[in-house]
């Protein structure tokens, strides 16, 4: 069995009480007191997450913007240094290969976010797809560390620490300074459905900034968050996994993500053939996200059955919506399948799915 990696807050995590599980290959907090406290803290204050296992990639030279464009099914050709933008990558059958952010920091200078379970996928694809392309692509992962600050009082907490006026950063955005000394990337994007911050930084800082920004998120009621509640936050956000929402075989189009998808932006890209087919000929399955009025979560896997008890699909996530506090989740289901009632056996209980359109609470993002 392969030795787990760790983030450089590794120690910082045990000192605080996390408790560390096997994630993607890399020994993560899963929780600290209470997944359910944590996710409520976000939701209420803010909540400290390390995500310094996300891979992150530099995309440089002259073709580096072409490039991306043909890469990726959204349109970089609308990005501008200061501006993030998200995208699923696709293989040319549609189905997704990863799903990543990009930002430009200049016309031939590009920095990619990438899923840490497929850092080496997302690279040899990468690499595979540049021939042809006067551009470098140098993976930067080891070289940085990443914290995320989410909730309604993170963008409190950061400034109190930073030397950038950030409430000029809007949604999507981001700039370079300093946070408590260290210098970041200071991007206002996340993964919680609430307003935030994710500073990208060098892994040997890590440590000092985190220390400073749980001391200096105290008074506002800052907790740190481990990856529990960054999926259930995820979920009732309704953003997808990858692995779950979107796969080599589940298409943007097909989770929903239809806005990502630049069919007219002016070049061709990989996949957009088949997911112009997708378009034309309609959809074979979907994703749909439910509730169910009952507590019992629903796990992943669980066959989707219709009022006949015919299976039509099958639960890709499910978890405890802790405001809810009822059970949410998702399933890819058959097109046919989406107009009608829908069920689940738990355990010999047919629980009824109430399908709902993301988010399941009311959030509240910067614009």
């Amino acid at each position: 069995m392969s030795e787990l990696r760790r983030t450089p807050l590794r120690d910082f995590h045990a000192a605080h009480g996390g408790r560390l599980v096997d994630f993607a290959g890399w020994e993560m907090p899963v929780q600290y007191r209470s997944i359910l406290e944590e996710h409520k803290a976000v939701r209420r204050a803010a909540g400290l997450f390390d995500v310094s296992h996300m891979g992150e990639v530099d995309v440089r030279g002259p073709e580096a913007g072409k490039f991306l464009n043909h890469l990726v099914t959204n349109d970089v050709a609308k990005l501008f240094p200061g501006r993030a933008l998200y995208s699923p990558m696709c293989y040319p059958s549609g189905g997704v290969v990863d799903d990543l952010l990009v930002y430009m920091r200049g016309p031939e200078d590009y920095f990619l976010c990438i899923n840490a379970g497929n850092i080496d996928k997302d690279l040899a694809w990468m690499r595979e797809q540049a021939a042809g392309f006067n551009v470098v692509i140098t993976d930067r992962s080891s070289d940085y560390a990443l914290l995320a600050v989410q909730g309604p009082k993170a963008a409190a907490i950061v400034q109190s620490l930073a030397d950038a006026k950030l409430d000029a950063v809007k949604y999507y955005h981001f700039t370079e300074g300093t946070v408590a000394g260290v210098k970041c990337l200071i991007s206002r994007t996340g993964y919680t459905g609430e307003d935030g911050f994710e500073l990208y930084h060098a892994a040997a800082d890590a440590p000092k900034l985190a220390e400073a920004l749980l001391a200096a998120g105290a008074p506002h009621g800052l907790e740190l968050a481990g990856l529990g509640a960054r999926d259930s936050l995820r979920l009732e956000a309704g953003y997808p996994l990858y692995g779950h929402e979107i796969t080599e075989d589940i298409s943007p189009l097909a989770a929903g993500l239809g806005w990502t998808v630049k069919l007219d932006k002016g070049v061709d890209f990989v996949g957009r053939a088949a997911l112009a087919a997708q378009k034309k000929e309609g959809l074979k399955q979907k994703i749909v996200f439910f509730k169910t009025g009952d507590r019992r979560i629903v796990r992943a896997e669980t066959p989707v059955l219709d009022s006949a008890g015919a299976t039509v699909g099958r639960v890709v996530s499910g978890t405890l919506s802790p405001l809810l506090n009822e059970a949410i989740g998702s399933a890819v289901v058959t097109a046919a399948a989406v107009d009608q009632p829908l069920k689940v056996d738990i355990r010999g209980a047919h629980v009824n799915l109430q399908l709902v359109k993301p988010p399941f609470v009311e959030l509240k993002k910067t614009s």
